[in-house]
C-alpha cells in the first residue's frame, strides 16, 4: 500500500486549510460584487474587507487603517523599500539592508542601486545574526531606509528586529529626517508574536500562503503617520494607495486563516519547536558530518536546515520526493537556480558544503509520525550520494592515510 505524501516545504507555501477556504467560497460562488461599487452585494463586498483588515491589524497591534492588501509578500515589498527610497530621496540615497534577506529585498535593493541609491548589506556571524551594533554603525547622515527581515526563510533565524529599533529610535532623535524601518515578516507572521510597537516597525510585509491562507494575497503595514506615495496606480483602491480592485475572496480567506493561526500559536509554536528539536538531535546523531545551518535556539518553532558534506543537496531531494517526502534546498523562489545558498555563503559555510544543505519546515499538520519516516528514510539516502561523491570519496582516503 502506498504511504501518503509528506510535506515538509511550508515556507515555500502552506496548504489551504478548510476553514479559510470556507470563509472564501462566499465570494467565490455568491457574492462576486466589485466592493468599489455602491449596491447591497457590494456594500457586503467592502465590509467583509473591513472586517479582514480589523483581524490582520489585530494580529499585529495595529490599527485597520494602517493595513493595506496588496497580490503577494513580494509585491509589499516592493512597494515598502520602492516608494520610501523615492520619497525620501530628496534626504538622501543609501539604505541599509541585510546579506541573508529574502530575493524579494535583495533585488529590490539592486534595482534601487541602478537608480543611484546606495545600499549597505550587512554581514552576519556564523550563526546568521545580525548586530545591532554593527547596524547602528552603518547608518549615515544620508541614510534614508533600513530593511531588516524579522525571521529568514531559510535558516529560520529570528533576527533582533528589536533591539535594532531601539538603535534606530536613538538615531532618530537627532535627526530631522527619520530613517523608516521596513521588516520582512512574510516567514515570521503567526509563527511567532508580532507586535509592531514593541518591534518598532514602520513598514511591515505579511503574506497569506505562508500561514494556510490562499496564494496571491499579501499586505503591508503602514504605520500612521508614514505618508508613503502609492505603488500601484489607476484608481481610489485601498483609500487611494493601491490601485486595483480587491481579491476579496483572497483577502478573506487570508484573513480567516491568519485569525486562527494566531489563536492557535501558543500550543502549535512549541508542539512545533519539540517536533524541530527531536528530529536535530536525531538525525545530527544518526548521519556524520552533518551539522545544523541558523541559530539553535533563536529560529522559527517549523525551521530545520541542515548541511550533509560531500553531496549534492538536489540529489537529496528527488530522492525523497521518490519515497513520497517533499522537501527543500533553499528558497522556493531560487529552487531553478544551480548556486548555492547565498544565506549559507554569507554564513560563512564553504561553497562545496552550502550546496548540500536541507531546508525541512514544518506545519500545524506535520506529526511526529511523518519525521519518523524521513528519519528512517534520510541516512541511506545520504549514504548512497556519498558513496557516488568524489568529495566523499577523496576525504575517506585522507582520513585512511592520516
Amino acid at each position: 500500500m502506498t504511504q501518503p505524501q509528506i510535506y515538509l516545504d511550508n515556507a515555500a507555501t502552506t496548504a489551504l486549510r478548510p476553514e479559510a477556504l470556507a470563509a472564501m467560497m462566499e465570494f467565490l460562488q455568491q457574492n462576486h460584487a466589485n466592493p468599489s461599487s455602491v449596491y447591497g452585494q457590494a456594500v457586503a463586498a467592502k465590509m467583509a474587507l473591513d472586517a479582514a483588515a480589523t483581524d490582520i491589524a489585530a494580529i499585529i497591534g495595529a490599527s485597520r487603517r494602517e493595513i493595506y492588501f496588496t497580490g503577494s509578500g513580494t509585491e509589499s515589498i516592493n512597494w515598502a523599500l520602492k516608494s520610501a527610497a523615492h520619497m525620501a530621496k530628496p534626504h538622501g540615497n543609501h539604505i541599509i539592508t541585510t546579506s541573508i534577506e529574502h530575493h524579494a529585498v535583495l533585488h529590490t535593493c539592486q534595482a534601487l542601486e541602478k537608480e543611484g541609491f546606495e545600499v549597505t548589506y550587512l554581514a552576519v556571524d556564523a550563526h546568521g545574526m545580525v548586530c545591532p551594533a554593527a547596524f547602528a554603525a552603518a547608518v549615515r547622515p544620508d541614510t534614508i531606509l533600513a530593511s531588516i527581515m524579522l525571521a529568514n526563510n531559510e535558516v529560520g533565524n529570528i533576527l533582533p528586529v528589536a533591539e535594532i529599533a531601539a538603535k534606530l529610535k536613538e538615531i532618530n532623535a537627532d535627526r530631522q529626517y527619520k530613517i523608516l524601518l521596513h521588516t520582512d515578516a512574510v516567514q515570521a507572521a503567526c509563527h511567532i508574536p508580532i507586535d509592531v510597537a514593541a518591534r518598532g516597525a514602520d513598514l511591515l510585509s505579511m503574506s497569506a500562503h505562508k500561514l494556510h491562507g490562499p496564494k496571491g494575497v499579501g499586505a503591508l503595514y503602514i504605520r500612521r503617520g508614514v505618508k508613503l506615495p502609492p505603488f500601484i496606480h489607476g484608481g481610489g483602491h485601498e483609500r487611494g494607495r493601491r490601485a486595483g480592485t480587491e481579491n476579496v475572496a483572497g483577502i478573506v480567506g487570508f484573513a480567516a486563516a491568519a485569525a486562527l493561526a494566531h489563536a492557535e500559536m501558543a500550543a502549535e509554536a512549541p508542539r512545533q519547536a519539540a517536533l524541530r528539536d527531536n528530529f536535530i538531535a536525531k538525525i545530527l546523531q544518526a548521519v556524520p558530518h552533518s551539522r545544523l545551518n541558523g541559530h539553535p535556539t533563536q529560529r522559527l518553532p517549523g525551521n530545520i536546515n541542515i548541511t550533509f558534506d560531500f553531496i549534492e543537496g538536489e540529489g537529496m531531494l528527488l530522492l525523497l520526493d521518490a519515497k513520497g517526502i517533499a522537501a527543500s534546498s533553499g528558497s522556493a523562489c531560487t529552487s531553478g537556480s544551480l548556486d548555492p545558498s547565498h544565506v549559507l555563503l554569507a554564513m560563512g559555510v564553504p561553497h562545496e558544503s552550502a550546496h548540500g544543505s536541507l531546508r525541512l519546515t514544518l506545519s500545524k499538520y506535520t506529526q511526529s509520525s511523518d519525521l519518523d519516516r524521513l528519519l528512517e528514510a534520510l541516512p541511506p539516502i545520504v549514504a548512497r550520494l556519498r558513496s557516488m561523491s568524489p568529495l566523499w570519496e577523496d576525504f575517506q582516503k585522507k582520513e585512511n592515510t592520516s
